[in-house]
């Protein structure tokens, strides 16, 4: 498999997917959001509480632009779009993940090829220069990784509140030590990584998975995620109560409850 992306940031015809059809309810029957008998808090990890400092998309587009391209802000939304779709276990990086199974520079080169795409560069000129600014990541793109001061407080007034908190990520094998080393651990009631139960957002059943953990029903359970085509469309599909973590406005038709920042959530639970 391959390793935990550095940054998480195809056809051009996929972006269009982030209208229409992506942005209507795929469980209407649950409603948009209510608060009422919440019992269970689950959170996504990276991109949500874990972040990378700056993130890989920024640098890719200064790379980029400092390559001599034109790229708009039109541009590199729509190419947020497009990683965001990308990692939420889309058929496209299942198919990468074959194959370049044993192959991580081809992966991360290809990965490029798509991100330029995704930018607007023709397609002649993202093959040229895919290798060359996957091989720029590689080599200089050490972020510092970052959890936001406003999610230890929020950590904490959950906590003490009494709510059930859990982790549900899209990793492949268990991250207990790294949530020890970012001072995380002591929050949660559990962790859980889509590769331990072989299923990963926005399928189901890695969230029907987290229930059982959390010992509570989906109606009782709110999940708090960054990605809307992973977090929100999965725990939406499994009943749970999403909300859209984006302090960036990426996703502003979404059809669910969405924070800024963790100070905002509170309000929801009142």
């Amino acid at each position: 498999m391959i390793d935990s992306p550095p940054y998480r940031d195809s056809d051009r015809s996929n972006l269009l997917l982030i209208r229409g059809d992506f942005f209507q309810n795929p469980n209407p029957e649950v409603g948009l959001f209510s608060s009422n008998h919440i019992k269970a808090i689950l959170f996504d990890l990276d991109g949500t509480l874990r972040h990378h400092l700056p993130s890989g998309g920024e640098i890719f587009v200064e790379y980029v632009r400092n390559s001599g391209l034109q790229i708009s802000e039109e541009d590199r939304i729509r190419a947020e779009h497009w990683e965001h779709q990308y990692f939420a276990n889309s058929l496209e990086i299942q198919a990468d993940g074959k194959m370049f199974k044993n192959d991580r520079k081809g992966f991360w080169a290809n990965f490029s090829k798509h991100r330029l795409l995704a930018l607007g560069i023709q397609a002649a000129q993202a093959m040229d220069l895919a290798p060359q600014a996957s091989a720029f990541m590689d080599e200089f793109y050490k972020p510092e990784v970052h959890v936001p001061q406003d999610a230890y407080t929020l950590l904490t007034f959950l906590k003490e509140k009494g709510y059930i908190l859990g982790l549900v990520s899209n990793r492949e094998e268990p991250f207990q030590e790294e949530l020890i080393k970012l001072k995380l651990d002591s929050y949660f009631k559990f962790s859980l990584a889509g590769g331990e139960v072989n299923s990963y957002k926005p399928d189901p059943v890695i969230f029907e998975h987290a229930l059982e953990l959390a010992g509570t029903s989906a109606p009782e359970t709110m999940y708090v995620g960054d990605n809307y085509f992973a977090d929100i469309i999965g725990s939406q599909r499994a009943g749970l109560r999403p909300v859209l973590y984006d302090p960036g406005s990426l996703f502003p038709e979404a059809d669910c409850a969405v924070i800024r920042s963790f100070d905002d959530l509170p309000d929801l639970l009142k």
